[in-house]
C-alpha cells in the first residue's frame, strides 16, 4: 500500500523587513522627501497605516518589492503543473525527472479515492505499473528523460518557489478559493499561513475574493461562502 507523502511547506527566506520595504516604496510615490529623509521618516508606527492604505486602494505594484521563497515537498506533478501557471513575479526550480532517476517513488492519492479502499488499491496498482515499466526501460539503457513519459502524474515531487507579495495575493485569490482543486488549495492555505506569520499586516487581506474583497467572481459556480459571510456581516451590523 502507498506510504502517503506528507505535504510540507516551508517559508525559508524572504525580503528582510518586507512590510517596511513595501511601506517605503509606497511612501516614495507620493513624497517630495529625498532618499535619506524618506527612509528615516518611515518609522514603525507609520508602516501599518501605510500598508492598510496601499491594500485598500489596490496599489499593489509596490508589493512587488517583497519576495518570499518556499521549499515545497510531498506534492504531485498535477499540482506543480497548476502551480507553475502562475508566471508573473514567480520563479520555480523543480526536481528534474530528466536528470534524477525516480527510485521507489511515493504517489499522491486524492482523498476522494483514498476514501474507497478498493479504488485506492486499484489507483496505486496502476501507478506502480507505470513506475515498473519506467524502471525496466531505464535498466535496459533508456535515458531517464525518455523513460519518464511512463511515470504517472501522481508521482511525488519537490519544488522551490519564489513569489513577490503581489504574485502571492493573486495566487491566494485563485487557489484558496473553494473552487480550486483540493491539493493546490491545501498548498495555498499552508503558504498563506506561513506569510501571514512573517508579515501579518502585509497579507491582512490575502485569501479568496469573498474574504479579501467581499465579492465572488464565480457567479453560478459560487460555493456559497460569500452569502454566509454577508449574512454574518449583516447580523453584526444589527447588533
Amino acid at each position: 500500500m502507498n506510504d502517503y507523502p506528507e505535504l510540507k511547506v516551508r517559508l525559508i527566506a524572504y525580503t528582510p523587513d518586507p512590510e517596511w520595504v513595501v511601506a517605503v516604496a509606497a511612501r516614495l510615490c507620493y513624497s517630495s522627501l529625498d532618499g535619506e529623509e524618506l527612509l528615516h521618516s518611515m518609522t514603525g508606527d507609520r508602516v501599518g497605516p501605510m500598508l492598510k492604505t496601499v491594500i485598500e486602494k489596490g496599489h499593489f505594484s509596490v508589493l512587488e518589492h517583497a519576495v518570499f521563497s518556499f521549499l515545497i515537498e510531498g506534492v504531485s506533478r498535477v499540482t506543480t503543473h497548476q502551480l507553475v501557471r502562475h508566471r508573473i513575479g514567480c520563479s520555480y526550480s523543480q526536481r528534474s525527472q530528466r536528470y534524477v532517476r525516480e527510485k521507489e517513488p511515493r504517489f499522491i492519492v486524492p482523498p476522494e479515492i483514498r476514501a474507497d479502499e478498493e479504488k485506492q488499491e486499484e489507483f496505486v496498482k496502476f501507478c506502480r505499473q507505470g513506475y515498473e515499466a519506467y524502471k525496466e526501460q531505464v535498466a535496459s539503457g533508456v535515458r531517464c528523460e525518455s523513460a519518464r513519459y511512463l511515470l504517472p502524474q501522481a508521482v511525488e515531487s519537490k519544488i522551490f518557489v519564489s513569489m513577490s507579495a503581489r504574485a502571492l495575493y493573486h495566487f491566494f485569490q485563485l487557489r484558496t478559493c473553494e473552487r480550486a482543486q483540493g491539493e493546490i488549495r491545501t498548498l495555498a492555505k499552508r503558504m498563506l499561513k506561513e506569510v501571514q506569520q512573517a508579515a501579518p499586516r502585509l497579507f491582512q487581506k490575502a485569501g479568496p475574493p469573498c474574504v479579501g474583497e467581499g465579492s465572488c467572481p464565480e457567479g453560478e459556480f459560487s460555493c456559497g461562502r460569500i452569502k454566509k459571510l454577508q449574512q454574518k456581516e449583516d447580523a453584526a451590523e444589527k447588533e
